[in-house]
């Protein structure tokens, strides 16, 4: 049946969405039939994860399926970015911020039978903060205490933090059983409405639905989660019949796939960011005026245009994040100042290296080439594959600029980490971000955001070619599929098919 090349990487980030024609954010069709209850749902995905292991394994690709549909935690957050009850059925927080107190639901069994207990949670949580080579490990630095009382279970804080829920809705949030004998590499066993049926490496990776679900049940019988690379291999595996929704969708493909009435293309909002990182510990990237010229250079409307999908985008923080505000004044598309800057920095006659993982369509490439020529800058463009980027560029800081589409929500902390690829350092920001993590409302710590925010733009520290969306062609005949920030989390609890 397949029609790829296997693709095994530690994904840092998840799926080249790029390409479609400008369109208004859309929801998914509304099928004429019930979902049948004993169906298989095929939906394409682009990166496969190196391994399973969601505590120790870094990338988007891991969150993407395995929170939510495997894993819980006490929270869950909703696409749109709201914190909502999962293994806790409510919570309260004291008014100095520094207790929290939940209920855990009872009843709860894990994939293999054992139940949920509140010493599992305790171990969980207790276990993330201290191992600092976990995922996420650090987003519970300030829990000092995490205690079960019957199905109360408290944390105690050493000062507020304003990310708490946010980050017990992730990867630092999930309750594992204690004691568990799983091979995390290969297999999970979680508390949600799916249990990992099969990994067929290189190929897919399959959910079956939870029969003993402590919640709604998932609709479907199965999820089946196909990795193609590749989007003119999506479209014929769509066409074919062998998918039934495509993430990540090439918008260059738009008609074709829509041609037989069969699919509709769906588009929602996202935290994806793409972003040109500056390597600016040394070389012309080291002087603020190469890189601002760099972000003057860049036509960011024209750019979105040809690509089709998303919005503009001038600083860390995108839309749907707290602190987001409009920031297009910090670097507006001027080809004749970005040639004054290069002149006033002497770098008016310079060639730099973009490195980019090679999966990522041309498009993007030929933009920058095109747009710093204009000012007087040379290109050159080192298309790699990820293995490679991962190594060279986000572990060994060893290149000059570089390009990737981040998906995290609320990762502004990678600008208050100096030891980053981004090699940003300003310790301004650092302070504004510890200062927002403490703060006692969440209108205080976006604001405080909004400052750093603007500080980094004002740096220069990168640029952001674009706010990227969720582009997915669903077939008509499936109900229930995310339409919003699909890139990083992706429950399909919902996703049903109608003809089985």
């Amino acid at each position: 049946m397949h029609r790829r090349t296997p693709l095994a990487l530690a994904a840092l980030v998840a799926a080249a969405v790029l390409s479609l024609s400008a369109c208004a954010p859309s929801t998914s069709p509304t099928p004429s039939g019930s979902p049948d209850a004993d169906s298989s749902v095929v939906v394409r995905l682009a990166l496969e994860p190196t391994n399973l292991d969601i505590r120790q394994t870094s990338g988007s690709a891991l969150d993407q399926i395995l929170i939510d549909n495997v894993y819980q935690g006490l929270v869950a957050r909703t696409p749109e970015q709201e914190i909502v009850p999962a293994l806790a059925s409510d919570w309260t927080v004291s008014d100095d911020r520094l207790t929290y107190t939940f209920t855990l639901r009872e009843g709860v069994t894990f994939h293999d039978g054992q139940p949920l207990t509140p010493e599992d949670v305790v171990f969980s949580l207790t276990q993330h903060r201290d191992n600092a080579g976990w995922v996420d490990a650090g987003t519970l630095a300030n829990v000092t205490g995490v205690t079960a009382d019957g199905q109360t279970i408290t944390l105690t804080l050493s000062e507020p933090d304003s990310q708490l829920l946010w980050n017990l809705s992730g990867r630092a949030g999930i309750i594992l059983k204690e004691g568990d004998g799983v091979d995390y590499q290969t297999a999970a066993n979680g508390t949600g409405p799916f249990t990992l049926e099969r990994w067929t490496r290189g190929d897919n990776i399959t959910f079956a639905r939870n029969p003993a679900y402590w919640g709604t049940p998932a609709k479907a019988a199965e999820v089946v989660f196909d990795y193609i690379p590749d989007n003119q291999a999506a479209l014929n595996a769509a066409l074919a019949g062998e998918v039934d929704v495509v993430t990540g969708f090439d918008a260059n493909l738009k008609t074709q796939i829509e041609a037989n009435g069969d699919f509709s293309l769906v588009v929602g909002d996202s935290t994806d960011k793409g972003t040109l990182a500056f390597n600016q510990t040394s070389g012309p990237l080291a002087d603020k005026r190469v890189r601002q010229a760099i972000r003057q250079a860049i036509d960011h409307d024209a750019f979105v245009e040809a690509l089709g999908a998303g919005k503009t985008m001038y600083g860390p923080i995108p839309s749907l994040d707290p602190g987001y505000e409009d920031l297009s004044e910090v670097a507006p598309y001027d080809p004749d100042a970005a040639k004054k800057l290069l002149a006033d920095a002497g770098a008016a006659d310079t060639t730099l290296t973009l490195t980019i993982p090679s999966f990522y369509p041309p498009t993007i490439s030929q933009l920058l080439v095109s747009d710093l020529n204009d000012v007087g800058i040379t290109l050159q463009v080192d298309s790699v594959d990820f293995p490679t980027w991962l190594t060279n560029v986000y572990t060994n800081h060893d290149y000059e600029l570089s390009f990737v589409l981040h998906t995290e929500a609320r990762d502004f902390i990678n600008w208050a980490n100096p030891e980053y690829y981004f090699t940003y350092d300003n310790p301004q920001v650092t302070q504004l971000y510890t200062q927002a993590r403490a703060a006692t409302s969440d209108e205080e710590a976006a604001k405080l955001l909004a400052q750093a925010a603007r500080i980094v733009s004002d740096d220069a520290a990168a640029d952001w070619l674009y706010n990227g969306a969720s582009v997915v062609a669903v077939g008509t005949n499936v109900s229930g599929f995310p339409s919003v920030n699909v890139n990083e989390r992706l429950n399909v609890t919902e996703l049903g098919k109608s003809d089985g």
